[in-house]
C-alpha cells in the first residue's frame, strides 16, 4: 500500500481518466487536490504505477478533518485487491462512523462481508444516477435577457441560507462544508431585487454538481435550467469535468438533467454506503 505524493497525484489523474466514468469520484477529488483545493484527505494505492486501486480517505493527521463527514472514495478493478487493502492492510479505519460515496454496487457484497466480520453495521441508503455531460455544445442558448442579468455566484454571507435548505446541513458542521465549497469552488446562482440568492448550484470538493434548490416561492420559472447551463458552460471552459450523482427517486432532476444532453451508463449503478460501529 502506497500513498500519492503530489507529483504522483497528477499521473494518478491521467489513469483514472481512462477509466471514467466509473473512476469520476475518485477522479473529481484528485483533480481538485491538484488544483490546489484545500482539503483533510490523503490518497493511497494498492501498487506503483499500475495501480488497480485507489482509496481517497480524511487524512488522520489533518486538524481540519473533523469539521467535514468522514467520507471515503474508492475505485478499484480487482475485488480481490480491494478485500486485502480493506482487511490485511486496515486501509479503512473501521471503528469509526463512515461513508462510501458513489461507489460500485458490485462492491456491495464484499464490504458488507468485512464491515459484517468487523462487528459494524453496513446501511445502503442512496441508490443514484450518475450522469455526464460529454458534449457542452449541445446546452441550450439562454435568451431570457431578464434572467441572464441576475446569474451571479455564491459569496460567504450566503453560506447560511444555502445551508439551511441542504437536505444533509442545517447545522455548523454543514455550515463548515457549504463555506468550504462556496470559497473556493465555482458557484451559480440567481438573484432577487434584493441581490439575495433565490436559486442556486454548487460543486462538490469531488467536482460533481450538486446542492441544486430553488427557494419554493421562485419555482416554475426555468430558474434551475438557467443555472445548470450557466454552470456547465462555465465548467468546462475551466476544464473541469462535467457530471452529478441523481438519487435514483428523484426523477424531476433527472428528466432536468436528462433535457440538458446529461447520460449515464446503464451498465454501471453508483451508491451511498453508510458504516455504524
Amino acid at each position: 500500500m502506497k500513498f500519492l505524493n503530489s507529483d504522483e497525484l497528477k499521473i494518478a489523474e491521467t489513469t483514472l481518466y481512462a477509466h471514467l466514468p466509473k473512476s469520476i469520484k475518485v477522479y473529481g477529488f484528485v483533480f481538485a487536490i491538484n488544483r490546489r483545493k484545500p482539503h483533510t484527505l490523503e490518497v493511497l494505492v494498492d501498487k506503483w504505477p499500475a495501480f488497480t486501486t485507489i482509496i481517497v480517505r480524511p487524512d488522520p493527521n489533518n486538524n481540519r478533518a473533523k469539521d467535514f463527514m468522514k467520507k471515503v472514495t474508492l475505485y478499484s478493478t480487482d475485488e480481490e485487491v480491494l478485500r486485502r487493502m480493506l482487511t490485511v492492510e486496515n486501509a479503512i479505519d473501521w471503528s469509526t462512523y463512515f461513508l462510501i460515496g458513489g461507489c460500485d454496487t458490485r462492491h456491495s457484497p464484499v464490504l458488507k462481508e468485512i464491515a459484517a466480520s468487523r462487528g459494524v453495521n453496513m446501511k445502503g441508503f442512496s441508490l443514484v444516477h450518475l450522469m455526464i455531460l460529454s458534449d457542452p455544445s449541445h446546452l441550450p442558448e439562454l435568451s431570457t435577457s431578464d434572467l441572464e442579468t441576475r446569474v451571479s455566484v455564491l459569496n460567504e454571507s450566503h453560506a447560511d441560507v444555502v445551508n439551511k435548505t441542504w437536505k444533509f446541513g442545517g447545522d455548523d458542521k454543514g455550515y463548515r462544508n457549504i463555506l468550504n465549497l462556496i470559497s473556493h469552488f465555482p458557484t451559480c446562482c440567481i438573484t432577487d431585487e434584493n441581490n439575495q440568492p433565490v436559486s442556486w448550484v454548487l460543486l462538490y470538493d469531488y467536482c460533481a454538481l450538486g446542492i441544486l434548490y430553488t427557494l419554493p416561492e421562485h419555482r416554475g420559472k426555468g430558474y434551475a435550467k438557467t443555472l445548470v447551463t450557466t454552470m456547465a458552460k462555465k465548467l468546462h471552459s475551466q476544464g473541469y469535468p462535467i457530471y452529478c450523482f441523481i438519487e435514483e427517486c428523484n426523477q424531476l432532476s433527472y428528466k432536468l438533467f436528462t433535457s440538458l444532453g446529461f447520460t449515464e451508463d446503464c451498465s454501471y449503478r453508483a451508491a451511498w454506503y453508510e458504516f455504524i460501529c
